[in-house]
């Protein structure tokens, strides 16, 4: 298994793409800020664009709890799987520059 970080702006971008068909094992998101924010997150097939077509969560609330001190979502733990192919990703934005994301995967 391997693990991809990335840092989720207010821009759409890549948390994850996939090199070949793997498998998503887990993938979190945290706010390390002081304040709640909301994220998007999309699954996009190789050569397509984040759109409303392929929202895979929307307006998800990650609370926070004091300064620096954020709440944590996984999107998929424990036996959940999410099978991509070759250059399919992984794409998110927030509300503001203060989430995280982590991905474990591993090729299939």
């Amino acid at each position: 298994m391997a693990i991809e970080t990335a840092n989720v702006t207010t821009a759409v971008g890549n948390v994850y793409v996939s090199s070949g068909n793997t498998a998503v094992t887990f993938l979190s998101l945290c706010n390390t800020g002081a304040s709640n924010v909301t994220a998007n997150v999309h699954v996009v097939p190789s050569g397509d664009a984040a759109d409303a077509t392929n929202l895979h969560l929307i307006g998800l609330e990650i609370t926070a709890s004091g300064a620096n001190t954020g709440d944590t979502y996984q999107l998929y733990s424990g036996g959940e799987k999410l099978l991509l192919g070759n250059g399919d990703s992984i794409q998110a934005s927030s509300s503001a520059n203060t989430v995280t994301a982590i991905t474990s995967y591993t090729s299939i």
